[in-house]
Order: structure tokens, then sequence, then C-alpha cells
């Protein structure tokens, strides 16, 4: 049986991916949802990639699940175990050395300011201040880059849930080598405000040669969209095994 290995992106933990567990649980699929060492100021992309290995020991046919900032970690993980599938959703995708705080440069993110809206709605969640933009603390506001599509109580709990992220593993090059032998897809939420839509698709084009897939939602389609990634996961699996 496939297992679906999880792995949540910056400042965000297994919570943030129960909805999407609980659907894919629901159709009797086998889950891992990977909780991250991000609070641990000596902990790189290394370490990051250990504890997805650690967790997905002992399970077989592994179909890795990254999320944004994870573009970074799971090409790690697949140079560790077998993996069958790789899904990027709304990931970055990393060149080999490159470090992720370099990664918004020179890829040509469009918006700075949305980048620090983001980073404020982080630190606001995790009770360490906000800086920059106010708004972004407001889950659901107009500068809030992550939960604008999710119901209110919802969109609210989810920025309760973040986590604080250490600067460490942004600052550090990549230790990949080259981009796994593994069979990739990529998906994108065509109202993601962090990562818009069209940057996504250059950055799929440029950096992994591919198409990528879209949906409707923000950047968080495991939370506003639950049932229609299980679908798409299940699907990528199926393909892959075939």
């Amino acid at each position: 049986m496939t297992t679906f290995v999880l792995i949540p992106g910056a400042a965000c933990g297994s919570w943030h991916w129960h909805l999407l567990e609980a659907e894919l649980r629901a159709r009797g699929r086998a889950v891992v949802s990977v909780d991250l060492p991000c609070e641990d100021d000596v902990a790189g992309l290394e370490e990051y990639a250990d504890a997805v290995v650690a967790a997905a020991e002992g399970h077989g046919r592994l179909t890795l699940v990254a999320h944004s900032f994870a573009g970074f970690t799971a090409p790690l993980v697949c140079a560790q175990v077998p993996v069958e599938t790789l899904v990027l959703v709304a990931a970055m995708v990393p060149l080999p050395g490159e470090a992720p705080d370099e990664w918004w440069a020179a890829t040509g993110h469009p918006d700075a300011q949305v980048r620090r809206a983001g980073r404020a709605a982080q630190r606001a969640g995790a009770g360490t201040g906000v800086e920059g933009v106010p708004e972004a603390a407001v889950p659901g506001s107009a500068a809030d880059p992550f939960f604008q599509d999710l119901p209110p109580e919802l969109a609210a709990e989810a920025a309760v849930r973040w986590r604080r992220q250490s600067e460490t593993p942004g600052a550090r090059p990549s230790p990949m080598q080259s981009w796994p032998d593994v069979a990739t897809r990529f998906l994108l939420c065509r109202q993601d405000r962090l990562f818009p839509a069209p940057f996504l698709r250059a950055v799929a084009a440029e950096r992994l040669g591919v198409v990528p897939d879209e949906m409707a939602g923000g950047h968080f389609p495991m939370l506003s969209r639950p049932a229609e990634l299980a679908d798409r996961l299940e699907r990528y699996s199926t393909t892959t095994a075939g």
C-alpha cells in the first residue's frame, strides 16, 4: 500500500495537514504526517530530512507530499530512502547548493511585500511580535497571503497554530547535489497569494521542465480543499504505480 508522507512548510506542523490526513485515512490510505524541528536553531535542512526519514521508517511505497518550504527538504529525503512519487504542492523548487533565503531573488519572486506579510503573520501566530505589515496578522484579511479562502474560524485556528520558524535552514546552502530521479508532480493553486500562479508556472518550467497541474484555492489547499487534494494525490500515486 502507498504511504503518503506529508511534509509541512515553514512554521507549520502536522496540524496544518489534519483535514487532508483525515480525508485520506477515511479512504483507507496510510498516512504519515511529519513534525519538523523548525523551532531548533541548530537544525538545518539535513536535520529536517532526517526527521522525515525517521517518521517514514517501516513504511513502503512512499509518496512524499511537500508543501511550500518543504520543497527544499523533500529532495534530500529522496536521496536517503526509496520514494515512488514526489508531489510538490505550492512549493519552492531549489537548485543544487542554493540557500532558501537566496531562492526568492533567484527565482524573481514578484512581490517582496507579500513575503514580508507572510513572515509578519507567522511571527504573530507564534507569539513573537509582528513586523512589517500588521494586517497580515489578521487571518483572512486583505494582507493575509495564506488563509484568505478558509472559513473564519478555521483561518483563525490555522494562524494560532503557526510554530516558531528558526532562520537556520534558510541561511545555509542546500546540500542537494542534483534533483532526484523520482517521478515528480507539481501542483499550484490559482488563487495563491504567496506564490502567484504565473510565478510558479515559470518556476516549474525553468527548474523542473514541467507544466504544473492546477487547482483552485489559496496557499493551503490541504485546509481549504482537502477532498480535492486527496483525489489528486490518489491519482498521482496510482499513475506512478501503474
